[in-house]
């Protein structure tokens, strides 16, 4: 596990973009956080992040899908599916969204990813994101199987 202070939304945004890069197509990244810990900010940091990092035009304006429960970005790498979970009423009813193409052919960005269950991959990379401040947050970063652990052990590589 990394923990990471984020004293802004600009040390948010920063590791949006750092983690960007290690991410490619059937990877799952899931945000944990209470309301307004930040789970939105950080998922169109690493939309607009993705972009940049292969040179793609800007995503322009990223949403939350709280009523759409998923949006999809074409990056210029493996498009990214952002979900967010957390009107969900059944685990199930993912199914109903295409998460499993998502989990198979790009890049799935998860909010209230716990709402999955059992339906979570056995491989992925959460994010928690704990209020600090009016601006501040707390962040964790934990692999989950051989290949969240692998991004994990990649990006505690980078910030040594």
């Amino acid at each position: 596990m990394i923990e990471i202070s984020l004293p802004d939304l600009d040390a948010t945004m920063a590791l949006a973009a750092q983690i960007a890069p290690f991410l490619e197509a059937g990877d799952v990244v899931g945000l944990e956080g209470s309301l307004g810990a930040g789970k939105t900010t950080f998922a169109r940091d690493l939309i607009g992040a993705m972009a940049a990092h292969y040179g793609a035009d800007p995503v322009g304006e990223v949403p939350s899908p709280t009523f759409t429960l998923v949006q999809v970005y074409e990056t210029g790498g493996a498009p990214v599916w952002h979900f967010d979970l957390y009107r969900l009423r059944a685990p199930e009813d993912a199914l109903e969204l295409g998460i499993e193409e998502a989990f198979s052919e790009a890049i799935s960005l998860i909010e209230w990813s716990s709402k999955l269950g059992n339906y979570m991959p056995h491989d992925w990379l959460e994010i928690r994101l704990e209020i600090k401040g009016e601006f501040s947050r707390h962040g964790q970063i934990i692999g989950h199987g051989l290949r969240g652990e692998a991004i994990e052990t990649a990006f505690k590589e980078v910030l040594s």
